[in-house]
């Protein structure tokens, strides 16, 4: 097997194992279905760029993370997009939700797309189970950074719903 077919593989391994985090991410990000469409396809080219840099020195999901967050965040800089938390209802459709109160996740992910790009990356990063020091690893900003910020996130979302 030669170098490119092997990589391809590897690639398509990857994303397969992989899917559901990087949606998640990109879905946390988009503004509508074509947004998402975007975010995605910027992922993954990303994740192919860096797939032959990748040394192992962190679980393959940090990585994946970490170059799904960048990507959002780069993809919006580059094209200036504004949040639009009105689409919601579009790209629910596009991610699999298997919660028993999908009005709840609606209403979770409206709130969560109101946050600036850093603290989408922290609740979702939370909210998909990571502890402080995998968030760490992942943001790069530090374990204590990431418990306050984490906190005072929190607190924003409950006044946020309370409203």
């Amino acid at each position: 097997m030669n170098s490119a077919s092997d990589k391809e593989h590897r690639f398509l391994d990857l994303i397969s194992c992989n899917r559901q985090l990087i949606c998640k991410v990109c879905y946390m990000y988009a503004t509508d279905s074509n947004h998402f469409n975007d975010l995605y396809q910027e992922t993954l080219i990303n994740i192919w760029q860096g797939l032959d840099r990748f040394r192992g020195d962190s679980q393959v999901s940090t990585w994946i993370y970490r170059t799904a967050i960048n990507s959002c965040i780069t993809f919006y800089r580059r094209n200036k997009v504004m949040s639009n938390a009105s689409s919601i209802d579009e790209l629910t459709e596009l991610i699999d939700d298997r919660s028993d109160k999908p009005s709840q996740l609606k209403e979770m992910y409206r709130l969560v797309s109101c946050l600036n790009k850093m603290d989408k990356a922290l609740v979702l990063l939370w909210l998909d189970e990571k502890t402080y020091d995998e968030i760490s690893d992942i943001t790069g900003i530090s374990r204590n950074n990431v418990a306050s910020r984490l906190r005072r996130i929190k607190a924003k979302l409950v006044k946020m719903s309370q409203e």
